[in-house]
């Protein structure tokens, strides 16, 4: 089984939409190039978090620009308003404690399962990798569709364990090869999970003998900028710490990912990724105001003539 040419998408929360959006700039490239979709150009997808909802949703045909708009229909369902949320912060009050995290899961696992269906893993048009992580064992899970042992997982319960991030939702228990799992945000080992998507490409039975003859689609959902000042970061404990520390890990796993993909593959990797403005970095903010600026810095970065010579480079190769 050949895995070449890769596409690897990052997590980052409702900025999966910019994903989705970039991906439909893509599918332009490759139909101006006279060249068949997304899903008959590449022959593995790997997602973390979000970025596994996309990639799951790929697999089974479904198009960026439906994707997008999933994300934009189901936002509230995914991410409730305040009041909803305090009202189910209340309901679990004595079960979970004061500390319980923002949101309980159900809406997201309401959309993944209307998203999915009775979808397993197996039935991926192509090879799927999506990770996650087990706070029991320790250890990171990466659910392969082509694994025998993963093949029978329900679709939407692989994603919903990747997109379960601390302090947002609850862990989801699912049992995997037989063991008993608490799973985590895919983030947590890979936000981009590019560097898994090349270790399993290398494999000796994928044929793929020479890293330089892989070509790599890595796709992010924007790039922070908000600073974290030295007073704060010297001055700030478990309280402060509880939230910026998620994404700052996020950040920093990304970020290294890049640099090691880069300079491995060489000129055969391409790396989708842009600056946040200040205010649109939130994994949760679904208000009217962010998503018109993601949809509006996902749209000015796709019009830079430098990406539209990066993706002219790209589709050439695909």
């Amino acid at each position: 089984m050949k895995m070449r040419r890769i596409l690897s998408l990052d997590g980052g929360g409702i900025r999966g939409l910019v994903s989705c959006v970039w991906l439909q700039g893509v599918e332009e490239a490759l139909r101006q190039a006279g060249k068949p979709g997304l899903l008959r150009r590449f022959d593995l997808l790997a997602g973390s978090s979000t970025g596994a909802l996309v990639a799951c949703g790929l697999a089974i045909g479904r198009g960026p620009a439906d994707l997008a708009e999933l994300y934009r229909r189901q936002r509230h369902e995914i991410f409730p308003g305040m009041a909803e949320r305090l009202w189910s912060r209340a309901g679990r009050l004595f079960t979970q404690g004061p500390s319980a995290p923002r949101y309980d899961g159900k809406g997201l696992e309401k959309v993944l399962k209307k998203a999915f269906g009775n979808a397993t893993l197996g039935e991926a048009k192509k090879p799927l990798l999506i990770t996650s992580y087990d706070t029991v064992s320790r250890t990171p899970v990466v659910f392969k569709s082509f694994k025998p042992e993963h093949a029978g997982l329900p679709m939407w319960e692989v994603c919903r364990a990747s997109v379960a991030a601390p302090t947002y939702f609850p862990a989801h228990g699912m049992t995997v090869e037989g063991r008993k799992c608490s799973l985590i945000d895919g983030g947590i080992v890979a936000n981009n999970p590019t560097a898994c998507a090349i270790a399993e490409a290398m494999r000796k039975d994928r044929r793929v003998d020479n890293v330089h003859d892989l070509l790599v689609l890595s796709v992010g959902t924007g790039e922070r900028n908000r600073p974290i000042a030295l007073k704060s970061a010297r001055e700030w404990g478990a309280l402060e710490w509880a939230v910026p520390i998620i994404d700052v890990l996020f950040d920093g796993n990304t970020d290294s990912v890049d640099y090691i993909a880069r300079h491995i593959v060489g000129d055969g990797y391409f790396r989708m990724q842009a600056e946040l403005m200040p205010g649109l970095d939130d994994l949760d903010d679904v208000s009217e105001t962010n998503l018109a600026g993601l949809e509006s810095m996902a749209a000015h970065y796709l019009a830079r003539a430098q990406t539209r010579q990066m993706l002219e480079r790209l589709t050439a190769r695909l």
